[in-house]
């Protein structure tokens, strides 16, 4: 089993090194500092499993699960929090929480190779709306591009557009691809600032300099930019009830 240990904190990498060096099964191919240096690691290399931290600077386990999910079976190490031990537990995703055994750790990895022999994948999206506490909203969405990753604050966005079995964020000129559905990037966001103004479209209303009526019941939003985005009959209410 090919792994890559990811965690900020060089002792506790150590530690989980010095923990896997018992099992004769094992090989440890990557240390990542950060979650830029895992989804490179899942990019580069044929991995099994991520030992994967949550709490990390600039992009944290979830942000790395999210990108990286499909492609690699994931066992969180983490300290305390209430709403991801919820989540990992209804979802049966296992967890190293610290400090940990190396008895804990084989058990899990021995979970990890069952799943792996299964071909189970985690539900990620699923795994994430559930561990974010109630009334959290997104405040940057990352976004992978083979090895890189963008990470961008969501006032930057300007809007995001459906296309297919992807999801464009559209910020400073430039478009971004991500594979999510328009509704799971709804639902992160926060309403009071970005209002789902057609099927198709997500707005973010710091953006929209005018609403024009161009046809019975049909309205177009301006942005600041001069950009067109068409107007639903219910994105029009809902827009209204924003801007009240």
């Amino acid at each position: 089993m090919r792994i890559a240990i990811v965690d900020d904190e060089e002792l506790a990498r150590k530690v989980l090194r010095e923990y896997l060096s018992e099992f004769e099964d094992v090989e440890v191919v990557a240390e990542c500092a950060n979650g830029f240096e895992a989804v490179k690691a899942v990019t580069d290399l044929k991995l099994d499993l991520l030992l994967l931290d949550i709490q990390m600077p600039r992009l944290d386990g979830f942000e790395v699960l999210e990108l990286v999910g499909r492609e690699v079976s994931v066992i969180f190490v983490t300290a305390y929090d209430k709403y991801a031990l919820r989540a990992f537990e209804v979802h049966a995703v296992d967890y190293l929480l610290k400090p940990f055994s190396p008895e804990r750790l084989r058990e899990a990895i021995n979970r990890a190779r069952i799943r792996l022999n299964a071909r189970q994948s985690l539900p990620a999206t699923q795994l994430i709306a559930a561990a974010r506490a109630p009334g959290a909203r997104l405040e940057r969405v990352a976004i992978r591009d083979g090895a890189n990753v963008h990470v961008i604050p969501v006032g930057k966005i300007d809007y995001v557009e459906a296309q297919d079995d992807y999801v464009c964020f559209r910020t400073e000129g430039k478009g971004l691809l991500k594979q999510q559905t328009l509704g799971e990037v709804e639902t992160a966001l926060d309403p009071a600032q970005f209002v789902r103004i057609h099927r198709s479209y997500i707005l973010n209303i710091d953006r929209l300099a005018k609403l024009e009526l161009y046809a019975k019941d049909s309205h177009a939003a301006i942005l600041r930019d001069g950009t067109r985005l068409p107007v639903s009959r219910s994105g029009y209410a809902r827009l209204n009830a924003v801007l009240k």
